[in-house]
């Protein structure tokens, strides 16, 4: 695996966002909160991370959500995956929402959204008259069948 050095800020008292194992794609990122938020069923709020970072030019981050988080309290992450591009330095800050009927907890140093680093490829459009056909063709949203 290639590894691609970012520089980052820490200014909370979290640890930094690492991988959980040899193998992981993701590192978790933690709540950085001055008192614990309540998310209410169908709530979203704004959770500030007190990570910034400079990615290196044709790097981006996505931030994504934790499946633990999902399926054992019903939070995730909306606008998933979340686009950090390589000019951006404010804080990180994670979309939450409650998709469970309770009210959840989120606790300062909780982890709440993995970080996954990836190459960007840019385009440059080439304007034409026509494009080439395929077996699919204009088929889409769900034109295979529902399995």
């Amino acid at each position: 695996m290639q590894k691609v050095n970012v520089k980052i800020i820490n200014q909370s008292k979290n640890e930094l966002p690492e991988y959980a194992t040899e193998g992981a794609a993701g590192m978790d990122i933690r709540a950085n909160l001055q008192q614990p938020i309540i998310l209410k069923s169908l709530e979203r709020q704004l959770i500030p991370t007190g990570l910034f970072i400079e990615l290196p030019v044709g790097f981006e981050m996505q931030v994504r959500p934790r499946s633990g988080l999902a399926i054992k309290h019903g939070i995730t992450c909306l606008n998933t995956p979340g686009t950090i591009d390589s000019d951006y330095r404010g804080e990180i800050k994670v979309i939450l929402i409650n998709l469970s009927n309770e009210e959840q907890t989120i606790n300062h140093g909780d982890r709440i959204a993995q970080l996954i680093v990836g190459k960007v490829e840019q385009v440059k459009w080439e304007m034409v008259t026509t494009i080439n056909a395929t077996q699919r063709n204009e088929g889409g949203f769900g034109h295979t069948g529902k399995l």
